[in-house]
């Protein structure tokens, strides 16, 4: 049998490169300006014109002043909720692509569990933070339980629609090449896959974030959640903002380590597809 080399689907012509210049002048530029553009509106709304109480949303300076007098409380708070996000997000990951697999690979294990499946993602996961308290305890067993509830499904989703949308050309290429099904899957339904599975991890890594915080706020006792709960439960909104804040560039950093990695994983995908 010809040896099945692994899917790289390569362009019949090669594609005229991306503007690079330009284009890594705008991807630090254009996000920089939508920083200051927000910054600006904030600081316009909360301290010239007062439109919103600052109970409810302090100006930017307030928020800079309460994140300068406790940093070292609020950076360890950081790393403790980035640390259970990104584990219970791994987690989630290894368990996802395992029931995106069993799904893809049986129609009756499709037909069996899909409906239970949804069924838990339906579920409002905020509702069950307090079973998970009485069942697990204090600490990060509920919370990391809270992430992987919250973006394991995505990552189900893409895997197991991934793995059944293999190309019609790809696919009848493996049979004609009497590929046994487990070169088929290693060299030509998983790598086509990889694409669509990145998709739901990209999807699946903001709401990991939004788990982690939502564990915090039921079972924590660390991290931002936990913050933002004591420091709004005695009136000091300009911390609670900044442990805010510091959710969003987590989960901006975490977010954008993915992407990069799935460059550095799937360097044919950019090469293959068209660009804006």
């Amino acid at each position: 049998m010809a040896e099945l080399t692994e899917v790289r689907a390569v362009p019949a012509v090669v594609p005229a490169r991306r503007r690079k210049g330009g284009g890594s002048a705008a991807a630090v530029g254009l996000p920089a300006l939508g920083l200051v553009v927000a910054l600006t509106v904030w600081w316009l709304v909360t301290s010239v014109f007062n439109l919103i109480h600052p109970v409810v949303l302090p100006p930017p300076q307030a928020v800079l002043s309460a994140f300068n007098a406790a940093p070292t409380r609020l950076l360890e708070a950081t790393l403790a909720t980035t640390l259970e996000t990104v584990i219970g997000f791994l987690l989630s990951t290894v368990a996802g692509v395992l029931i995106g697999l069993a799904l893809a690979s049986s129609r009756l294990v499709e037909r069996m569990f899909s409906p239970l499946l949804v069924a838990v993602n339906a579920v409002p996961k905020i509702a069950l933070g307090p079973l998970l308290v009485v069942s697990l305890g204090w600490g990060q067993k509920p919370i990391l339980t809270m992430v992987f509830l919250l973006c394991f499904f995505p990552i189900v989703l893409s895997t197991a629609t991934g793995l059944t949308s293999t190309p019609a050309d790809l696919a009848e290429l493996a049979r004609s090449l009497d590929a046994s099904r487990w070169q088929a899957f290693r060299k030509v339904r998983l790598p086509a896959a990889l694409p669509q599975i990145f998709v739901g991890l990209k999807v699946a890594m903001p709401l990991a974030a939004i788990g982690a915080v939502i564990g915090e706020f039921q079972a924590g006792e660390g991290g931002l959640g936990y913050e933002i709960v004591q420091t709004s439960g005695v009136g000091d909104s300009a911390t609670a903002w900044a442990a805010i804040i510091l959710i969003a560039l987590m989960s901006i950093v975490l977010y954008f380590a993915l992407v990069l990695i799935e460059r550095l994983a799937l360097p044919w995908v950019r090469e293959t597809t068209s660009s804006r």
